[in-house]
């Protein structure tokens, strides 16, 4: 089955604790953590003190999306009992296997992340390495985006990839998904998905989650 992880960059942050606990309670699988560092992504999110601030409320595990310059600077930040992955970009790191092996030292899944004109093949001597590969389907920056179809054909690409060489590494998309685009979205070989404002923006949020884990079945 198909995870979903709502990406808490769109949530209300007056009432973060309340949304999250909602969404969990609603069925999300992982808590989508989108940091960003007005470098690397134009645009400035949050720190690990607001994703820690989450720590003692009932919530699904962290799903960590480093969008960060010198990601190894911070990983042990992000690093809390909840946290599932943590993600780094190919594009941020200069020495990736290093840094995924950075990652797996604190006992959390090591994740890449590719932007939406990067192809799969930079990823060709570090797939045996990753426990995740994330394909952003718009531009990393801000949410609210339209998805970039021809992504699509990257993680079709990926999952075959995966079956041919007998692979582990798990497939998500990051963007524009809706209940519009996630039909097309669920039959890429993708094993999570996450939607930000697809999810915070409903009037609904139990409603919603529901409405998008029927195409994760």
């Amino acid at each position: 089955m198909i995870q979903l992880a709502p990406s808490i960059l769109s949530a209300d942050f007056a009432r973060l604790g309340e949304q999250v606990e909602d969404v969990t309670k609603a069925g999300a699988d992982l808590i989508h953590v989108d940091v960003m560092d007005g470098h690397f992504v134009p645009n400035i999110s949050f720190g690990a003190s607001v994703m820690k601030s989450l720590d003692n409320l009932e919530t699904a595990p962290y799903d960590v999306h480093l969008m960060i310059e010198n990601p190894d600077s911070y990983l042990g930040d992000f690093v809390t009992e909840k946290t599932e992955y943590i993600t780094v970009h190919q594009e941020a790191c200069k020495h990736l296997h290093r840094t995924i092996q950075h990652i797996r030292s604190y006992g959390v899944g090591a994740g890449v992340s590719l932007n939406p004109a990067t192809p799969v093949s930079s990823l060709e001597n570090i797939l045996e390495d990753v426990d995740l590969v994330l394909i952003m389907s718009v531009n990393p920056g801000f949410g609210g985006q339209s998805l970039i179809h021809s992504t699509l054909r990257k993680i079709r690409k990926l999952a075959d990839i995966r079956e041919k060489n007998n692979l582990k590494f798990r497939i998500e998309i990051d963007g524009g998904v809706n209940l519009k685009t996630i039909p097309d979205v669920a039959e890429t070989g993708v094993d999570i998905i996450v939607a930000g404002s697809a999810v915070f923006g409903a009037e609904d949020l139990e409603k919603r989650v529901a409405e998008l884990k029927e195409y994760c079945r």
